[in-house]
């Protein structure tokens, strides 16, 4: 029992230390809807967008839609080009409800844009469940279906909200969809030249869920005579394993763009269909994301080099954690080139289980594309292929190997979020280290930006899409533009890479660790780096490390904000990031969380039932940690002392405005000049402000006697027993040296007004 307890104890330790460092992954920043900073497309006819297609060459974005298909202008797509409605016939949509779709199914919902070349699109549509594909003619200022719709079972699905796939190369089709109504035989296609198809078989397609699918061209500069790849990513229910439920996996397949099918085995099917686990998991934790979500292929110029990064969440425990994995070329041409193959075997009292193929495998080996050695010994062309080797491929689709993802672990794993869409861009920062930077759309509508550095996870930041969460649909770049485009049922929205001009300071732009961004210190400001080339000496950007150390430090103005004896004061402030905790000083010392006279809430620390020894210097400081190391700025500094009459605290000129914080300081030429001066100085704890402190207050303390006997008399104040606080409650109670609640924003307006009871600054 003991020795029990111990390994319980081991792996709850385990799972805490694997949670702290994957899964509470937050965003630096959370940036909420800004109309000024997003242009976006709604308008009348737009909906249920499936699909967008960026045209870099004629600086368009098409746009599929139901019923229609929008082309908008690349650099400002809040300007519509044209648009072109395709809407299904009434005899379809009437055949269509009799069937028992409803209404609003029995639409022509578009999911395929395909560019063909600069004046023509193919364009396929669900057509009321009668899938049917066309061409689209751009000419000039206008875009039109050419009018020969074909009927297209297997390119296209008959159900809208079904996942599928698609590519189009060199005027072939490549789709992976249903292939009928009841969307129960799933099929992976090439059409319009040299149909090839899948098998209907369990073993081949098992309930699948179709991701994408992206062509590989491995021909290119290949020693071994090989051919480009189609690969296709899906989730299916599992053939392989016994459960009590049914099991989902993920996996990854692909064909040979040659393959014409076998002579009499395998004829119009496809004789190089391989398929493997895609795995993503926690080693340490046997944590498996087990259903893939989106993949996105980042190019590079040699295919060997390209990476293809995948969303994944999974399908039992918690169903709020999104992870991210990447996976290299070698590693998947290793498992489909060399791996082991599974196949059913047959066993007493028992269904069949597949297991490693132990026998013998065929030369050439089945679902090798055809090569230089193939082609050696006479074998030219998939129909050339001996029978035994078809069989073989038909009965053994499956690899016994999984794909691991590059480290064996995910490069990003966030809690709190299920991502729904990823494209990743690769960016060569200030140390000319290159990062592949990561924008992640959510379900509820965010977008956020993170990298992984050495194995570190890190989110820039969350920024807020629309004004109501929507889910995204469709993510695209532009790397030519340096442009986003996000889809959601009812919009779509254009943002930038990055935003530089939001980092207000040196230590704000540099902690961000944006590799965009960096401090340039002949323009004090936060600049893109891609506008920086030839004037690198003045930048300062530290993307692995967060190292603002360079950054000069910053004086910030005093506000100066009236008190009245016994009133609670709030002094308003907030961290520069997410990952900032906010630490209070007086007059130099750091206020400690057991005093009781202090409240520190979401948004500032509260001053309770201040007396004379409340008055002083006030300052809030956002610690953050980078790598180790502290960085301190100051986010706002107050100068706090007693008025001298009890009605200037409802008269405050600059109650209603605002001002960020340390930009600007109230001034009252009403004060005491040797307050002015005071106020200007360094908050330290020196006798000398105490002691000036002490006599003003002595110098005015009859005056205030008298005041608030007067004020008591004529009912302005309840009697101390009576009274009741008033204002607004506090939304924490962290300690003073601990971090407040996450809020965003590096700069927050900082009022100075006086309420009855409590008084705000």
């Amino acid at each position: 029992m003991g020795s029990t307890a111990v390994v319980l104890y081991l792996v709850l330790q385990l799972i805490q230390e694997t949670q702290a460092s994957f899964g509470n992954c937050i965003p630096r920043k959370t940036v909420k809807y800004q109309t000024g900073n997003i242009n976006t497309f709604m308008r009348e006819g737009l909906s249920n967008v499936t699909t967008l297609l960026v045209s870099e060459e004629t600086d368009t974005l098409f746009v599929g839609g139901r019923d229609a298909v929008f082309a908008l202008d690349l650099n400002n797509i809040s300007r519509e080009i044209a648009r072109e409605y395709w809407f299904p016939t009434q005899e379809r949509q009437l055949e269509c409800i009799r069937r028992g779709k409803d209404e609003m199914r029995c639409q022509n919902y578009i999911l395929f844009l395909h560019k063909i070349n600069d004046s023509d699109l193919y364009v396929c549509g669900t057509n009321a469940y009668h899938p049917t594909c066309d061409h689209m003619v751009i000419h000039g200022a206008n875009i039109s279906l050419r009018g020969k719709a074909e009927e297209s079972r297997g390119k296209c699905p008959f159900e809208p909200t079904l996942k599928y796939a698609s590519v189009f190369v060199d005027g072939e089709f490549y789709s992976a969809t249903s292939n009928n109504f009841l969307g129960t035989e799933p099929i992976i296609l090439r059409s319009m030249r040299n149909p090839v198809r899948t098998e209907f078989q369990t073993s081949w397609l098992n309930e699948p869920s179709f991701v994408n699918m992206e062509i590989v061209h491995e021909s290119e500069s290949n020693p071994n005579g090989d051919d480009d790849k189609i690969y296709v990513f899906f989730t299916e229910t599992a053939v392989e394993f016994e459960f009590y439920d049914k099991l989902l996996v993920s996996r990854i397949a692909r064909v040979c763009r040659s393959d014409l099918g076998g002579k009499r085995v395998l004829q119009r099917r496809w004789t190089s269909f391989l398929k493997s686990r895609l795995s993503c998991s926690v080693p340490e934790l046997n944590f498996d994301f087990n259903i893939v979500q989106d993949i996105f292929l980042l190019r590079r110029k040699r295919w060997q080099d390209s990476i293809f990064y995948g969303i994944f969440s999974q399908q039992w425990g918690r169903l709020d954690i999104s992870a991210v994995c990447a996976y290299g070329m070698k590693n998947i041409q290793e498992v489909f080139s060399k791996g082991n193959y599974k196949g059913p075997v047959t066993v007493e009292h028992s269904p069949v289980k597949w297991m490693v193929y132990r026998g013998e495998v065929p030369v050439p080996r089945p679902g090798a594309c055809i090569d230089n050695f193939a082609r050696s010994i006479g074998y030219n062309t998939s129909s050339d292929l001996p029978d035994k080797v078809l069989q073989f491929v038909r009965d053994h689709p499956l690899m016994d190997n999984s794909v691991n993802p590059i480290g064996n672990r995910p490069v990003l794993l966030k809690r709190g979020s299920n991502y729904t869409r990823i494209v990743v861009d690769r960016v060569t920062g200030l140390d000319q280290q290159t990062y592949d930077v990561m924008f992640l759309g959510t379900d509820d509508g965010y977008l956020h930006k993170a990298f992984n550095s050495d194995g570190e996870m890190f989110i820039v930041e969350a920024l807020q899409l629309f004004v109501s969460p929507e889910p995204v649909r469709s993510l695209q770049l532009s790397s030519g533009k340096g442009m986003l485009y996000v889809g959601s049922l009812s919009a779509v929205v254009q943002l930038p890479v990055a935003q530089c001009g939001r980092y207000v300071s040196c230590v704000d732009c540099v902690l961000a660790r944006d590799p965009y961004c960096a401090w340039s210190q002949s323009a004090n400001e936060c600049v893109l780096l891609a506008n920086q080339t030839g004037h690198t000496k003045n930048l300062i950007q530290s993307v692995k490390y967060g190292d603002a150390s360079s950054c000069h430090s910053v004086e910030n103005s005093v506000k100066k904000c009236l008190f009245t004896l016994g009133n609670n004061v709030h002094l308003k402030c907030v961290p520069l990031s997410n990952l900032a905790s906010v630490v209070w000083t007086f007059n130099g010392r750091r206020l400690q969380a057991e005093d009781s006279k202090y409240l520190l809430y979401d948004g500032g620390i509260a001053i309770l039932n201040v007396t004379m020894d409340a008055a002083g210097f006030y300052d809030c400081l956002s610690v953050e940690k980078s790598k180790g190391k502290e960085f301190r700025i100051t986010m706002a500094r107050y100068a706090l002392y007693a008025q001298e009459k009890t009605q200037e605290a409802h008269v405050i000129p600059t109650a209603n405005k605002h001002s960020k914080a340390g930009a600007e300081s109230f001034q009252s030429s009403e004060q005491p000049s040797l307050l002015d001066e005071a106020a200007n100085q360094k908050p330290v704890d020196s006798q000398s402000e105490n002691l000036l402190l002490k006599l003003l207050g002595t110098g005015f303390a009859l005056l205030f006697f008298f005041l608030l006997l007067w004020n008591f008399y004529k009912g302005h104040f309840s009697l101390p027993w009576k009274r009741r606080e008033i204002g607004s409650k506090p939304t924490g109670t962290a300690g003073l040296g601990s971090p407040a609640l996450a809020t965003e924003g590096s700069g927050s307006a900082k009022n100075c007004s006086a309420p009855q009871m409590n008084i705000l600054c």
